[in-house]
């Protein structure tokens, strides 16, 4: 399965997992990434970090780092 570092703007897909049991995986659970999430990326910077998502009703920006530790399975494009 592809990480959420490796999707392009407008794909869409639901999170599978958080990879780790560090205080940065901790963190990204309690920012509502939870398995079965439907993600899309909305934006990625000019110089490829940070990347910018749609969870639930709101946006979130993540650094490629952090978004290199979740794994998705891609469902498709708007």
């Amino acid at each position: 399965m592809p990480f959420l570092n490796q999707l392009t703007v407008g794909q869409q897909g639901s999170i599978e997992a958080v990879q780790g049991s560090d205080s940065l995986a901790q963190r990204l659970l309690e920012m509502g990434l939870l398995e079965g999430e439907a993600i899309q990326i909305l934006n990625v910077a000019p110089l490829g970090d940070p990347i910018e998502i749609r969870l639930r009703d709101y946006r979130l920006s993540l650094r490629r780092s952090e978004a290199a530790r979740i794994t998705v399975a891609i469902r498709g494009s708007s």
